[in-house]
């Protein structure tokens, strides 16, 4: 984007803001501005403060001391209707729409259009149906939510936050979900939108992608920002050494030098229509195997037709070389395999049960005395795991809501160790989630497998597979295409064979 010699309108500003809550401060006397028609991507890690400045901008809470100006107005305690009313939309990371209801009743929830006989479905359609098709989406308002893919509500989500033309649009990872054709639509039309004179906040783990939108930045660490900068005189190690304090090398994972261990689970000729339609590869003990591919390849029912959470059209699945037929969940978790979801919030956690029962409800006979539950014994396991795999939580009681992406998905993992699980199969684990919680859950990783257990690893940003995987498979057009073995795995190689037949492929 274009420097400007003229200062631009400040449309959001905090000016000394602190926001405390029982034994933390949240945010420590932070200063922020942004400026009309300006993209300012907020970085940071989970934790730094990101989540609770959104909320105190969007009107969601309020500062314990400072200022919040909208407009150059004090947003004061008028809460949400308020950021509304002086022209805020924010659009979160974990979805709000309520699956059960139409994309366009998703969009006029609590404010619906009414005509002479009620409420006016048709004009609630064509509206929606604008809304959407200014994003060049051509997703049916009629459609009932839950049945869209995870890719097409996070874009009726965006085109529902940006139908009231706000003065200030905050995004909370907007793209985490979406395929690269959709990324691109989404950057085209937060340039179109800020073109327009709307201020935009945008948050995103993506440093490619925020390159594309951004001319600058706000690093935030431990609930202060540490710095606004230039992104085009800031290289990315400088960046994430601002995030997270420390040197970027310093938190690969240090190689290990093994040999892989014996075949412990087998695809042959698998087939789950329509996606995929001819896999097979051997999986081994002691390795971390990656699965690379564009959203919409077939990873996620892959691996969920392994766990046998979907139904296989042909082939055969052999685990420690004997056939397991019919494959159903109860089958292949006894036999040592277990998942863990993409969708964390809806599939992987029980977010109202607090952050211990999560962990030990994969093994309760090992948590109980005589068949009764035992709390000293559920503490004992679930702090044992905590320790190991750095969970951060006052007190592993509370729910699991409370934590954040990162401890969350953490924790989803240590559920499967409690349970002692041979084979982890591993959906977009890091989705979401910061630099400090990718290498942990990196290191996790590396430790399963030198463990003698095995690991499979779909991540849809390929960056992250050259530093932790063994070896690399790539999936396209229905089928195993390449395979990378470290340490000849690049991210060129792994993106050249991911997009070599459909460079503009969407999920569906």
């Amino acid at each position: 984007m274009s420097a400007s010699t003229e200062q631009p309108e400040i449309i959001a500003q905090a000016i000394g803001v602190t926001r405390s809550y029982p034994g933390v401060i949240a945010l420590d006397n932070v200063d922020f501005e942004v400026g009309r028609g300006e993209v300012r991507a907020l970085l940071g890690q989970n934790g730094a403060g990101k989540s609770t400045l959104i909320r105190l901008l969007s009107g969601v809470d309020v500062p314990s001391s400072g200022t919040i100006l909208i407009a150059g107005t004090d947003l004061g305690s008028e809460g949400v209707h308020g950021a509304a009313d002086r022209g805020v939309a924010t659009c979160y990371q974990e979805l709000s729409l309520v699956a059960d209801l139409t994309v366009a009743e998703n969009f006029f929830l609590g404010k619906w259009p009414r005509g002479r006989f009620g409420i006016d479905t048709k004009a609630m359609a064509t509206r929606a149906a604008e809304a959407l098709a200014s994003l060049g989406a051509t997703i049916d308002p009629n459609a009932i939510t839950g049945t869209l893919t995870l890719a097409q509500q996070q874009i009726v989500e965006i085109a529902r936050a940006l139908q009231d033309d706000p003065k200030l649009l905050i995004l909370d990872e907007p793209t985490s979900a979406l395929a690269s054709a959709e990324v691109a639509l989404v950057l085209e039309t937060v340039r179109r939108v800020a073109a327009k004179g709307v201020a935009v906040i945008y948050v995103s783990h993506r440093m490619d992608e925020i390159r594309q939108i951004a001319a600058s930045a706000t690093v935030m660490r431990n609930g202060k920002v540490v710095k606004t900068l230039s992104l085009g005189e800031s290289d990315t190690a400088t960046i994430i050494r601002l995030m997270i304090g420390t040197d970027p090398e310093n938190q690969r994972p240090q190689a290990v030098d093994h040999e892989p261990g014996p075949v412990v689970l087998e695809a042959r000729e698998l087939a789950i229509p329509p996606k995929v339609t001819d896999v097979s590869f051997q999986l081994r003990a002691g390795e971390i195997l990656g699965l690379a591919g564009l959203l919409g390849s077939g990873r996620t029912e892959l691996l969920r037709a392994i766990a046998g959470f979907e139904r296989l059209g042909g082939g055969d699945i052999l685990v420690d070389g004997e056939t397991i037929a019919p494959v159903t969940p109860r089958r292949m978790r006894r036999a040592g395999i277990a998942m863990t979801p993409e969708d964390r919030k809806r599939e992987g956690a029980l977010m109202n049960l607090g952050i211990d029962e999560n962990i030990v409800m994969s093994d309760y006979r090992s948590v109980s005395r005589s068949g009764v539950l035992s709390v000293s014994l559920m503490r004992d396991a679930s702090e044992a795991l905590a320790r190991r795999l750095s969970i951060k939580a006052h007190d592993l009681a509370q729910p699991i809501s409370t934590m954040s992406g990162g401890n969350q998905q953490k924790a989803v993992i240590a559920r499967w160790l409690h349970a002692d699980a041979d084979i982890l199969l591993l959906d977009e684990p890091t989705r979401g989630v910061d630099v400090e919680a990718k290498a942990q859950i990196y290191a996790i990783m590396r430790a399963v497998a030198d463990e003698g257990k095995a690991v499979v690893f779909v991540s849809s940003e390929l960056e992250e597979l050259p530093l932790c995987c063994d070896r690399v498979l790539v999936l396209r057009d229905g089928s195993i295409q390449r395979e990378f073995v470290a340490p000849h795995i690049t991210l060129s190689d792994l993106l050249e064979a991911s997009m070599a037949s459909h460079s503009t492929q969407e999920a569906s």
